[in-house]
C-alpha cells in the first residue's frame, strides 16, 4: 500500500516532485507560501514588534523614575530597538527562505510537499490517506490548507514544522501554509478528492466551522 515518505532530493525532474509523474497523473495546482504573510502569521512578526515596543516604553518609564540621564535613556531604547529589528529581520529572512525552498503540489492523486529550508525533504500524501481538509483564511486571498490524515498515517511534527497545523502536536497535520489564492487551491483539492473516490464523494459533505484564531475554516470529511 502506498504510504507517505520523506526523502532528501538533489535533483527534480519535475519542479516540486522527486520523480516524473506516473502515467495518468497530472498536476492541477502548485504554489508556495507568501513570505510576508508567513512572517506575520507563522513567525508572529507583529507580535514581536508589539513586544519590543512595550519593552521600549517600559525602559523609558523605568529610567525616568530612576532619574537616569536623557542620554542613558536614549541608549537603552536604541539597544532594544536594534535587538528587535535584528530579530524581526531574522524572521523575515527565514520566511523568505521558506518561500524559496518550498513548493506545494496537488495532483489528481496526491499532495506533494517539498519543504525544508536547511534540509530539503519531500512528503507524499496520497488521497487515500486523507481523512479531512481544513482551510484558514488570511488577508488578500491568502490562507492555509491543512490535511487531517488517517489514524494509521502520521508524520513527525518536527519533520513537518513549520508546515504543520498549529497546536496539533500529538496528531500532527500537514499544512500548505500561507498560500496565495487559497480558494483556487481549495477547489482544486476538493474536486480531485471527489473524482479520486466517487463512492466516498457521495457521502462527503462540507460544513463551515471556525478555524485557528477565529478565522473561517472549510472542513470536509
Amino acid at each position: 500500500m502506498s504510504h507517505p515518505v520523506a526523502e532528501e532530493h538533489d535533483y527534480e525532474p519535475v519542479p516540486g516532485l522527486p520523480g516524473r509523474l506516473p502515467e495518468g497523473e497530472r498536476i492541477v495546482w502548485q504554489g508556495r507560501p507568501e513570505s510576508q504573510i508567513f512572517a506575520r502569521h507563522v513567525m508572529k512578526s507583529r507580535w514581536l514588534v508589539g513586544y519590543f515596543a512595550i519593552l521600549m516604553v517600559w525602559a523609558v518609564v523605568a529610567a525616568f523614575y530612576d532619574g537616569r540621564s536623557f542620554g542613558s535613556i536614549i541608549f537603552s531604547v536604541s539597544v532594544l530597538g536594534v535587538l528587535g529589528a535584528m530579530l524581526i529581520g531574522l524572521c523575515e529572512l527565514y520566511a523568505w527562505g521558506v518561500k524559496k525552498t518550498t513548493l506545494y503540489t496537488i495532483t489528481n492523486r496526491r499532495i506533494v510537499m517539498r519543504i525544508g529550508a536547511a534540509l530539503s525533504v519531500t512528503l507524499n500524501i496520497p488521497f487515500s490517506q486523507i481523512a479531512a481538509v481544513n482551510r484558514t483564511d488570511f488577508e488578500n486571498g491568502t490562507g492555509t490548507l491543512t490535511v487531517q490524515l488517517m489514524d494509521e498515517q502520521r508524520f513527525s511534527w518536527l519533520v513537518l514544522w513549520p508546515h504543520a497545523r498549529p497546536w496539533r502536536f500529538a496528531e500532527p497535520e500537514p499544512a500548505l501554509r500561507c498560500i496565495p489564492q487559497v480558494e483556487q487551491a481549495t477547489e482544486a483539492l476538493l474536486t480531485q478528492l471527489s473524482n479520486f473516490s466517487p463512492m466516498a464523494s457521495a457521502n462527503r459533505t462540507e460544513r463551515p466551522t471556525r478555524g485557528d484564531a477565529g478565522h473561517p475554516e472549510l472542513a470536509t470529511g
